[in-house]
């Protein structure tokens, strides 16, 4: 999951319907086209959606769980949706959902702690009847008989029966009705025993409480956490069937959001059990009428058995899956009528990346792009890199060089001694670190003249050293993600070199890439980033209490180095443009855009590049903010504008203009006309610079303009 896109097309396989643009919030980047993707199902044309049910599926540490989230997100940010979440896994004794339900200012509800009285006057009549036998058949579905449910409903009617303990009463010791009680306590009884297991038995707490109150109906979101809850328990599904329940009969009758969802995380839990698998099979089958999507998330297929649990995942029109294995992957591609080609690039998919089937016939292949806001709000492994941070310090510990260089008082040859035991004596000062870091030179010529494996393990020594004598997170030691990467590139490794690069993106380092044509007299300098200290001045007291030591080595050396260092100056101020040039080139996306605010109106402006580089295509959207009237963009003489008409939104502009250099940025002109814009009105104005590098600039100020992925 990457916070940038990457700069290169990932593959080359043929893109079904890629002139399909879908209306909605921003998702990601193609990666068969480089084409911004956006979706919102309940915006999208019935023809080529029939329904806005979704799938999400792949292995651990795929990102099918964060883009989930950040759609959620943004679909209730942007279009005031709504979202109940069934969380039923999280770290740190906290669901995954709940950063960013408490940042929504939604509620987090604890399943362990969670009590509901079924059988509450709070609930209509029906919905107490339907809650008491989904219940019951998540824990004996035999139990369910045309004579039981009669037992039942018979039973509902008694005086006791106000709570979950009175209503097992009532079901042991009915009183006569259409039929004698001895009759109707015959039928109630297998009844009666399932529900004592919620009032005696093992899930006694969670449905026997005389009291109840029901969770709010208006919050933007709301998570029920079951991640503490044993996973084989059947309280999830007891729990699940109570949750279906109130969501079908009590929070989409009173939500007046425009849109639902109900979000399944690990469903395979839920979907397993033959009552709350009915109960969701009717939710699909009623989503549309009901203004809800259900949006289930899962590892993969197989976890589901054959049957009635992988039939509904046939009823979801969009689907995305990760990175899994080659034979689940054939197994969904099957499942889902994916090309071979899709189904082939499954299992090599790197994180954050997905092949996504939108409808009957369109299938791409997607990266999420993420805030950094967003970053934060659906990062759930941080205890895995507390783990890798701290690995990566013990071993840079214990890669501490055993032997080092050093010069006696009576010679002036080296001699080696132990750091360990300090034998062969000690300096007082260290020597000047190496300005000239040929390290990251050596490991790029080794990749270049194909021993990979060589320049792999130099990487890990120099990792090692400078995470060690600078720390993790230091410029020093994320330089060499950034050789890893040319690394991977010199290899035959892309997508790793992309996704390093999206790391150090990620991580905010302003670090050099290394260019195609790596240059000793100047790269390593620039990567490598570190300067002479200047060292401080000894007391005079201090230095005449100290053996005289032979000087003129260091003096020597110090001299070579600065000598060095001023041709590496010297060099790169005569070459400065290039190197830009050179970095540009590098950093080369081929498409850059800004989220703006003009007017009341939030309006994306976009430049995209075409393939052959000699033009550049420019977009002015407000998708669907109902404050736009007006929309006008021009540029080298090149303008269009759109005018709202009626009810409708205004369309987005277009225009497409000559450029001589693809690496030199593009000035637009763009004007937007708000709520209270009147016709022939100019519209409030705005110049933007647009960078191929992906970045975009107030073309007034200089100020860098956020993203509009």
């Amino acid at each position: 999951m990457i916070r940038l896109p990457s700069s290169h097309a990932a593959i080359t396989a043929p893109l079904v319907a890629s002139s399909t643009d879908f209306p909605g919030i921003p998702i990601g980047r193609s990666l068969l086209d480089g084409r911004p993707f956006h979706l919102s199902p309940v915006l999208t044309e019935e023809r080529l959606l029939p329904s806005t049910n979704s799938l999400g599926m792949g292995g651990l540490g795929s990102g099918k769980s964060t883009t989930r989230k950040i759609q959620i997100r943004r679909e209730i940010l942007h279009h005031g949706h709504q979202a109940v979440v069934i969380d039923s896994f999280g770290e740190d004794g906290a669901g995954e959902w709940a950063s960013l339900t408490r940042s929504l200012g939604g509620r987090v509800i604890d399943a362990s702690t969670f009590t509901l009285n079924p059988c509450s006057g709070l609930f209509p009549r029906e919905v107490r009847e339907e809650l008491i036998r989904s219940l019951i058949a998540a824990v004996e579905p035999g139990a369910l008989t045309p004579q039981s449910t009669h037992a039942v409903q018979h039973a509902l009617n008694h005086p006791k029966a106000t709570s979950l303990g009175g209503l097992v009463d009532a079901l042991v010791r009915p009183e006569d009705g259409r039929w004698p009680a001895a009759k109707l306590a015959e039928w109630g009884e297998a009844a009666a025993i399932a529900l004592s297991r919620y009032t005696e038995g093992s899930l006694r707490g969670l449905f026997d409480s005389q009291n109840t109150s029901l969770p709010e109906t208006d919050l933007p979101i709301l998570s029920f956490d079951f991640s503490r809850l044993d996973r084989n328990s059947p309280a999830i599904p007891s729990l699940m069937a109570a949750v279906s329940c109130w969501a079908e009969q009590v929070w989409l009758p009173q939500s007046t959001a425009v849109h639902r969802h109900l979000v399944l995380e690990e469903a395979w839990q839920i979907l397993l059990s033959p009552a709350t698998s009915e109960l969701i099979q009717r939710l699909l089958k009623n989503s549309r009428k009901a203004g809800l999507s259900l949006d289930v998330l899962m590892h993969t297929l197989s976890d589901l058995g054959d049957g009635r649990a992988q039939d509904l995942a046939k009823l979801c029109e969009v689907a995305h899956v990760g990175r899994l294995g080659p034979e689940e992957a054939a197994h969904i591609g099957a499942l889902l009528d994916l090309p071979a080609w899709a189904v082939d690039r499954i299992p090599h998919l790197d994180p954050g990346q997905a092949v996504w089937r939108v409808g009957p016939t369109y299938v791409d292949i997607i990266e999420t792009v993420l805030s950094d806001d967003e970053l934060k709000l659906t990062d759930t492994s941080t205890r895995r890199r507390r783990a890798q941070q701290e690995l990566a310090v013990e071993d840079a510990v214990e890669a501490e060089p055993e032997t080092a260089v050093m010069l006696t008082k009576e010679s002036e040859e080296p001699v080696f001694t132990d750091h360990d035991t300090g034998e062969g004596g000690d300096w007082e000062w260290e020597m000047p670190v190496n300005i000239i870091d040929a390290r990251h030179y050596d490991v790029i010529r080794a990749a270049e003249e194909g021993r990979c494996g060589e320049a792999a393990k130099l990487v890990v020594v120099g990792e090692r050293e400078d995470i060690r004598t600078y720390g993790i997170n230091s410029d020093e030691a994320v330089s060499w993600l950034s050789t890893r990467a040319r690394v991977a590139e010199l290899c035959g490794n892309p997508y790793t070199a992309a996704q390093l690069r999206a790391t150090v993106a990620r991580m905010g380092k302003e670090v050099n890439w290394w260019s195609t044509q790596p240059d000793v007299s100047t790269s390593p300098a620039e990567h490598h980033g570190t300067q002479l200290p200047a060292p401080a001045p000894d007391p005079e007291d201090e230095q005449l209490a100290r053996p005289r030591r032979r000087t003129w080595p260091y003096l020597a050396a110090i001299a070579a180095l600065a000598v060095a260092i001023a041709a590496v100056w010297q060099g790169a101020a005569d070459d400065k443009q290039g190197q830009e040039q050179k970095a540009k080139a590098a950093a080369y996306q081929g498409r850059s855009g800004a989220a703006l605010d003009i007017d009341g109106v939030k309006a994306d402006v976009v430049a995209r590049w075409t393939k052959d580089k000699d033009k550049v295509v420019l977009q002015l959207s407000s998708y669907f903010d109902e404050n736009a009237r007006y929309l006008h963009i021009d540029a080298s003489g090149e303008n269009a504008s759109s005018t709202r008409g009626g009810d409708r939104y205004p369309k987005d502009p277009e225009i497409v203009i000559p450029v001589k250099n693809p690496l030199d940025d593009v000035t637009v002109q763009i004007a937007v006309g708000g709520k209270s814009w009147k016709e022939g009105a100019p519209g409030t104005p705005r110049s933007v610079r647009l960078s191929p590098t992906g970045v975009a600039y107030d073309a007034k100020t200089g100020e860098k303009l956020p993203s509009d992925l």
